[in-house]
C-alpha cells in the first residue's frame, strides 16, 4: 500500500472519526479505503453502461493523457 495526503473538511474527518469510535469501521484509513473502493466500483460501472461509443472514447482518451 501507498501512503497519501489529503485534504478533507472537517466535517467529513469528524463523521469518519464518529464511525471508527463507533466501531464501523477499524481505522480512518479503512474508512476512506472503502469509501474510495465504492466510489470507483460506482464510477466504473456507469462507464461500462455508456452506450455511447464516442463518449467512451473522449474518456479513454482523457486516462491516458494522465497517466
Amino acid at each position: 500500500m501507498k501512503i497519501i495526503t489529503i485534504n478533507l473538511p472537517e466535517f467529513y474527518l469528524s463523521a469518519i472519526q464518529i464511525l471508527n469510535d463507533l466501531g464501523v469501521y477499524p481505522s480512518r484509513s479503512e474508512a476512506i479505503r472503502i469509501a474510495l473502493k465504492n466510489f470507483l466500483e460506482d464510477e466504473l460501472k456507469l462507464y461500462e453502461t455508456l452506450e455511447d461509443k464516442p463518449f467512451k472514447m473522449i474518456i479513454k482518451s482523457s486516462l491516458n493523457r494522465k497517466n
